[in-house]
């Protein structure tokens, strides 16, 4: 018997499509934005563009030609630096978790919790640690940052891949050792098809941070040489700090729409992929 009434449900219904209203406005209201005047961005922020403040393309076409530094750039560097932090956080911590996990002694329980003492320390306390460190071991990069992404990304990772594996029975791992795969034929042949809901939630999840972060990407890299898409929004300014707020509100929703596109095409696999360890057996 389903224990929520019809009434119950009903409110459920109000209370979650008062919530999503409330997430999706800010969005609705700088897509409108994107399409009108700096003058009336500025005055009516929440008014529909008008035949007066209507500019159609040419907020992003000046987004995206502002200033000395090609945006085309910046959304490279980015997919690169995305890409590359993305693949080395799902390949290390899964293959950690299922070590973790498997062997099962007192130093693999010490990393375990270890990376789920990561998730509660504050970026700011190491940033600056971090920032110097990274400069003296040349990871001041697109190729060599996703290093550092790996270090902040792997507690989630690992806790997320360890509720997994939890639910896979060690049978068919054993089956596979009996028909002679050795511990890597095991692991990419028999345990990652099974984690492949999980491995989605993880990509989506970490992908969203990736792509979206601000202060890592602007303490480690050289920004006369590498600018991320954030960090190029935040220096589209003119002559004296002047603000171009409908180019900026262009190339938010520029920024915005590769991880919004990604999340629709696979967020029945966030749920999968979260509840996969909920359940043993």
């Amino acid at each position: 018997m389903n224990p929520i009434s019809r009434a119950g449900r009903w409110w459920l219904t109000v209370l979650f499509s008062l919530l999503a209203i409330v997430w999706v406005a800010p969005i609705a209201v700088v897509l409108l934005n994107s399409f009108k005047s700096g003058t009336s961005i500025a005055l009516t922020p929440f008014e529909w563009p008008t035949a007066d403040t209507f500019v159609g393309w040419q907020n992003y076409l000046g987004g995206i030609y502002h200033g000395d530094y090609p945006f085309y750039l910046s959304m490279l560097y980015s997919l690169v630096i995305t890409v590359l932090s993305v693949g080395l956080i799902l390949l290390c911590t899964s293959m950690a978790a299922w070590y973790m996990l498997r062997v099962d002694s007192l130093l693999c329980k010490l990393f375990y919790y270890l990376c789920i003492f990561s998730m509660v320390v504050p970026f700011q306390m190491v940033m600056f640690t971090l920032s110097k460190t990274a400069d003296r071991l040349t990871l001041d990069t697109p190729l060599t940052i996703p290093i550092v992404y790996l270090g902040f990304g792997a507690g989630l990772a690992v806790f997320l891949f360890a509720g997994c594996i939890k639910s896979i029975p060690p049978d068919i791992e054993e089956a596979a050792n009996i028909d002679g795969c050795n511990p890597l034929q095991t692991f990419f042949l028999v345990v990652m098809p099974v984690m492949r809901s999980t491995y989605i939630s993880v990509a989506i999840v970490q992908t969203m941070w990736v792509w979206n972060d601000y202060l890592l990407p602007y303490l480690v890299l050289d920004r006369t040489q590498y600018m991320t898409v954030p960090i190029h929004i935040q220096f589209l300014q003119g002559s004296y700090g002047r603000v171009d707020y409908g180019a900026t509100m262009a190339l938010i929703i520029l920024c915005l729409l590769p991880i919004v596109i990604l999340y629709v095409l696979c967020q029945k696999h966030i749920i999968q992929g979260v509840l996969s360890g909920a359940v043993k057996g």
